[in-house]
């Protein structure tokens, strides 16, 4: 499958293709994917929806998490995950990029580039990661306007309206806050941060038939729990957002010290994956034969590298 031959891309949009998903029976489980590489992979294990996250964004341009990335930034990440992977993908929409005209413009955006459904939250900027202290939050009024706004301004696009308002307003305001925004046209619901099984099950059983939004992140304020476990709670939708990154990050750190230590790289082979795997990953093969005039790839034989190097 390569995004380049038409009849391997998906007939239907997106965001229908993640709708029929989250009214199958069963959680969605959604990895976090914050690139092409990574979003193949996940799909080669058998994931059939991925998640983009501004933190994962963010961190792989070498920035915090601050609401610093722009629409279109997001939009280069979003036109290399789904053309690679062909997945429906759920993007992180910090707070919309501004006010009204704003939400509406990053829903056009992300929907002309390829995202299936986008998550919008109702801090206020500069945001902050929703696991970290003292977020400031918009009146929840101004939240419900940004939600009507970007349901009037998509197509197809899946609107999930996300509050962090367990922390400052307890559950009772998060709850609210929730169903302001589901009147106001929200598909489903993420209610970001909370801290207890007790907690996740009574924002469930308060809001009734409404789709909603599990973050498993790692280090963070929530318990970890499984997939299964939130599905057992209410929940339709599960993500890891950023922990793709976490792990290529640290075997990078890995990497580096090891090249900085013995001057060769030799020791983290095991580490690598190799041409091969590489090359079957990124569907190597399939774009050499759509075009006669490349000569079919032969990749080095296995060994001959430490051959070499015993010989010597």
């Amino acid at each position: 499958m390569t995004y380049l031959s038409g009849h391997d891309v998906p007939a239907a949009p997106a965001g229908t293709r993640f709708r029929s998903q989250l009214g199958q029976k069963g959680i969605m489980r959604i990895p976090g994917a914050h690139n092409g590489q990574a979003a193949l992979q996940a799909k080669d294990a058998g994931f059939d929806a991925l998640y983009l996250s501004g933190a994962a964004m963010s961190a792989s341009m070498g920035l915090p998490d601050l609401g610093i990335i722009t629409i279109e930034d997001v939009c280069f990440f979003i036109r290399q995950i789904t053309r690679a992977s062909g997945l429906p993908l759920l993007v992180d929409g910090d707070t919309g990029y501004g006010e009204t005209l704003n939400v509406m413009h990053m829903v056009r955006a992300f929907e002309d580039a390829g995202a299936g459904a986008v998550h919008i939250e109702d801090q206020i900027l500069p945001k902050k990661c929703g696991h970290l202290n003292d977020k400031k939050l918009v009146a929840p009024h101004d939240m419900a306007q940004k939600i009507a706004a970007a349901v009037k301004a998509r197509r197809d696009l899946v609107i999930i309206a996300r509050t962090d308002a367990a922390g400052s307003e307890g559950l009772e305001g998060a709850v609210a806050r929730a169903k302001l925004y589901r009147e106001a046209g929200a598909d489903a619901i993420f209610p970001e941060a909370l801290t207890s099984e007790e907690i996740f099950r009574e924002f469930a059983r308060r809001l009734p038939d409404v789709p909603l939004l599990a973050n498993m992140t790692e280090f963070g304020r929530s318990p970890f729990f499984t997939a299964e476990q939130f599905q057992a709670m209410g929940y339709s939708m599960v993500i890891w957002p950023v922990s793709s990154l976490r792990v290529a990050n640290k075997a990078q750190a890995d990497l580096y010290h090891t090249l900085a230590q013995q001057g060769s790289t030799q020791a983290m082979l095991p580490k690598m994956q190799t041409r091969e795997e590489l090359y079957k990953t990124i569907r190597y093969y399939d774009y050499e034969a759509l075009d006669a005039s490349i000569v079919a790839t032969v990749l080095p034989q296995a060994g001959v590298q430490q051959h070499s190097r015993n010989a010597a």
